[in-house]
Parts: C-alpha cells; sequence; structure tokens
C-alpha cells in the first residue's frame, strides 16, 4: 500500500516501526560506539528515539482529547 491509501494512525505506526528498526541496528556495542556509524553519540539513533517520541506523544494527545464544550449559539436539545 502506498501513502495516499494509508491513515495517519497506519503512517504514524510505520514510522515508529521503522525507527525501532534503526535502533536495533545502531545499538551501541559493549565499548560504547555504534556498530554501524562507529561514533558514540549516534545521530542516527538518537532521530530514530526523537521519532518514536514524536509518535507516542501525538498518539497520546489524540486519545486524551477532552470531549468538546457545547457552544452558545448551538440549539439545545431538551426533551
Amino acid at each position: 500500500m502506498t501513502a495516499p491509501f494509508l491513515s495517519l494512525a497506519q503512517i504514524r505506526n510505520r514510522l515508529a516501526l521503522t525507527a525501532r528498526q534503526i535502533l536495533r541496528d545502531h545499538q551501541p556495542g559493549t565499548d560504547g560506539r555504534c556498530p554501524v556509524c562507529r561514533t558514540s553519540g549516534c545521530t542516527v539513533a538518537a532521530a530514530a528515539r526523537n521519532v518514536i517520541d514524536t509518535a507516542e506523544d501525538v498518539q497520546q494527545r489524540s486519545t486524551a482529547t477532552p470531549p468538546a464544550t457545547p457552544d452558545r449559539d448551538d440549539p439545545q436539545h431538551t426533551g
């Protein structure tokens, strides 16, 4: 499936899955360096962590949205 046919939740999930795979590949070894980048502060792993944090933040924010307050101009249903 291509992006026009995916929902926003599916795109967010794919981004998170890709970021997790990157974190597995760029997990520091026993010497503390990334096995792919050969650096101690892997910027790729940091970017993947930021993607996961952002995806979780968006998910929490969208599920924790409070109910909308009724507008004064909307007619009230009584009955």
